[in-house]
């Protein structure tokens, strides 16, 4: 998984009824674009985030394709 500083994290819902979160990643500290990630989500909140296989990069190229 690479990331750069804008891109955005999309978290897949667990279970069923979980809604998927979405985050932009703010900074990148792994090297070559590697986790863990800071992540800002919409309500404000950053955390350290080290993706699992339920999470997915949806890089700026992606979204304006």
């Amino acid at each position: 998984m690479r990331a750069t500083v804008g891109d955005r994290l999309h978290v897949h819902g667990r279970t069923v009824g979980d809604k998927d979160r979405f985050g932009e990643i703010i900074e990148v500290r792994g090297q070559d674009g590697a986790p863990p990630y800071v992540v800002r989500f919409p309500d404000g909140h950053e955390n350290l985030v080290y993706p699992g296989p339920d999470c997915v990069i949806e890089t700026r190229a992606t979204e304006n394709a």
